[in-house]
C-alpha cells in the first residue's frame, strides 16, 4: 500500500478542522475530534496519514485478498 497522499486542512475561527483531498472536501471535524487531531497534528504525526485515518481513506480490508490475486502474484 503507497503512502496516502493529496490531503490537505484548514481550521476556521470556531475550531472546526476541514480536512480536503485533492481540492475537494473529505471530511469535516468538530469539537474533541478536532482537538485531538490537530494535537497529533502538533506532536509530529505524518499529517498525510493522520487526515487519511480521520476521513477514512485509510486500509479498506482488501489489502490481503488484493496481494493474493492472480494479477499480482509474483510481485
Amino acid at each position: 500500500m503507497g503512502t496516502p497522499g493529496g490531503f490537505a486542512y484548514r481550521v476556521d475561527e470556531r475550531g472546526t478542522v476541514t480536512i480536503t483531498h485533492h481540492g475537494r472536501p473529505a471530511g469535516t471535524l468538530r469539537g474533541g475530534a478536532a482537538a485531538r487531531f490537530l494535537a497529533a497534528a502538533e506532536k509530529g504525526g505524518d499529517p498525510q496519514l493522520l487526515m487519511a485515518k480521520a476521513t477514512g481513506n485509510y486500509k479498506h480490508g482488501n489489502e490481503r485478498q488484493a496481494r493474493d490475486h492472480a494479477r499480482n502474484r509474483g510481485r
